[in-house]
């Protein structure tokens, strides 16, 4: 299996980024570097990180940038800037990892194809439990969560539906930002992600758009690729419409790339 970095997005949530570390340590294949990308925690999650840091089995690598507001596609471009390896796995820091979680993304990837994978929604009294315990053991903790299917693991569905299964239709555009793997050189290709988009909503859909229009296919993993969402609150969309809007652009005008992307951090 190729050498990958691990990217985790992160923002002032340090009892869901421990659990998530402890998912990343018990991987049955480690990535070969952890990149923590930071959007302005404060010093409770530095804290955090530099124990982790002591005795992790790989190198964790923590980029923060000043609290400006919701600035991930910022973060994740400064991230990918730094990573060491050729194949970037991405999450966001309020997730657990299924044990098989690397080794899926890694058995999957392939060249002139990105990955998306989806998630198990936990409800808010399992998330409390876990976080409350400072456990990841998900089964003994959790009931009630949605998605249950997205929990299942399969390596012949995992193959036999990878190219098929939303990559096409309405939902040729679908990823979920908090589980997405690519080849470094191809996000470099589209200048990562486009950091006219601020606020949450519609980045992550906005660069898979252009990766497609550039020529590299989407596959998504099912049945593989097992991650844990733990609840809480939505972020704002009150700039949801506007990313749409930019977003709508891309499909339209055919983008292939971001005119203010992960290049200035090169």
């Amino acid at each position: 299996m190729q050498k990958c970095s691990l990217l985790i997005a992160t923002y002032n949530w340090p009892g869901a980024l421990e659990l998530c570390l402890q998912s990343v340590r018990q991987q049955k294949v480690l990535p070969d570097e952890v990149i923590i990308a930071d959007d302005g925690s404060k010093d409770e999650t530095k804290q955090l990180i530099q124990k982790f840091q002591r005795d992790f089995p790989v190198p964790i690598r923590h980029i923060w940038q000043p609290d400006e507001g919701f600035q991930l596609s910022r973060i994740r471009n400064k991230g990918i800037a730094a990573a060491a390896y050729e194949y970037i796995i991405q999450v966001d820091g309020d997730l657990i990892l299924h044990p098989y979680f690397i080794h899926d993304h890694l058995e999957l990837s392939k060249k002139g194809y990105f990955t998306s994978g989806s998630r198990v929604l936990l409800n808010r009294d399992s998330t409390y439990f876990l976080i409350t315990n400072k456990t990841i053991d998900v089964k003994a903790y959790t009931k009630n969560s949605r998605n249950f299917f997205n929990g299942l693991r399969s390596k012949f569905l995992r193959h036999a539906l990878s190219p098929f299964y939303k990559t096409r239709g309405k939902n040729k555009y679908y990823v979920k930002g908090c589980n997405m793997a690519f080849w470094r050189e191809d996000l470099i290709r589209v200048n990562g992600y486009n950091e006219a988009f601020t606020g949450w909503g519609k980045e992550d859909s906005e660069i898979a758009i252009r990766l497609i229009n550039a020529g590299i296919k989407k596959q998504f993993i099912k049945m593989g690729g097992i991650s844990y969402h733990l609840f809480h609150k939505e972020a704002s969309r009150e700039l949801e419409q506007r990313n749409v809007e930019l977003m709508n652009n891309t499909i339209a005008n055919k983008v292939t790339r971001a005119e203010k992307g992960v290049d200035q951090y090169l």
